[in-house]
């Protein structure tokens, strides 16, 4: 099906891969590229940018590979942030007020599309007036760091009905009816993130992994500020056992990761994402996952996942 996104990031599907650190590594973005949707790659991550950006091309087969930016952060990254507005389709930014000034820097650097990702229609308005392509308007429902604080569906319609530049909803997707009907009420394209932390190559613990497969419904999920770690005040969705678990245990480190060469301690409440390098008391990280975590059931190649979230467009 073919909207404003996918003619204008070139992809064949009006999809896009949310930007998940410690989850979306380049097997992960190159094998969603390669099914015709947006892969979406991190900034932080063990390897290097350029290492994954390489290996998430060549997996890509000349699908479409973005990398996700925190605004906080950018900054402190700016070399990897012109590298990828250098090699990628897509650079996106996420957390903070849109910059024209960030946005003028992309451009310098390369050919990349310019997307931001807000939480109210305010800001999307500043995105369009920064001078990005595309905007990602994220609803209360998504898990992980949550921007957004009304209903997917309502910020949709406002933001739709005022900004000129394609829109791109987020916020707990994960079937393809809930895919259709959002494209149905004008989005150009869709976000998908937990579905996504499900499969082959995701790079989430398969501890995490079977906790989405458990989890019943949205109603498993709470929104909270517990798992700051670096992020003040900032709300994150997670698996209410999650939560549960870390609030029961005993100590001030719950795990440990990073490279072999460079472990290194997790705190308690850390923010840090339980991936497949991390040892440790997984079930008491910030398992992060959206309101339609009910609908994550199974284990599935990206391709087939991407597959199945389309399948109800026509």
């Amino acid at each position: 099906m073919q909207t404003a996104f996918t003619r204008l990031v070139g992809c064949v599907h009006p999809l896009q891969q949310a930007p998940m650190g410690g989850v979306s590594g380049p097997e992960l973005a190159g094998a969603v590229a390669s099914a015709g949707a947006l892969g979406m790659l991190c900034e932080f991550a063990l390897e290097p940018a350029e290492e994954r950006m390489t290996n998430a091309l060549a997996i890509a087969a000349g699908g479409a590979i973005g990398m996700g930016f925190f605004g906080h952060a950018v900054q402190e990254d700016l070399g990897a942030f012109e590298s990828a507005a250098a090699r990628l389709r897509v650079v996106e930014v996420f957390w903070t007020t849109p910059d024209p000034a960030l946005v003028a820097r992309a451009r310098s650097a390369g050919d990349a599309l310019v997307a931001w990702q807000v939480g109210s229609l305010d800001e999307a308005l500043a995105a369009q007036d920064a001078g990005c392509d595309f905007v990602v308007a994220q609803g209360v429902e998504a898990g992980g760091h949550v921007r957004g604080t009304q209903p997917r569906a309502e910020l949709l319609r406002q933001v739709c009905a005022r900004v000129a530049i394609p829109v791109v909803t987020a916020g707990g997707i994960a079937t393809a009816d809930t895919v259709a009907a959002a494209v149905a009420a004008g989005a150009a394209a869709v976000r998908v993130g937990t579905a996504f932390v499900a499969t082959h190559e995701s790079l989430g613990h398969p501890t995490y992994i079977e906790a989405l497969l458990v989890a019943q419904s949205g109603d498993d999920t709470v929104l909270t500020t517990a798992f700051a770690g670096g992020w003040p005040d900032a709300p994150h969705r997670v698996l209410k056992s999650a939560l549960a678990a870390a609030e029961a245990f005993e100590g001030d480190v719950v795990a440990e990761g990073g490279p072999p060469s460079a472990r290194r301690p997790i705190p308690r409440f850390s923010s840090a994402t339980p991936s497949r390098s991390v040892e440790g008391r997984i079930d008491a990280m910030a398992q992060y996952a959206g309101m339609g975590v009910g609908s994550v059931t199974r284990v599935l190649p990206a391709s087939d996942l991407v597959a199945q979230l389309v399948s109800g467009l026509v």
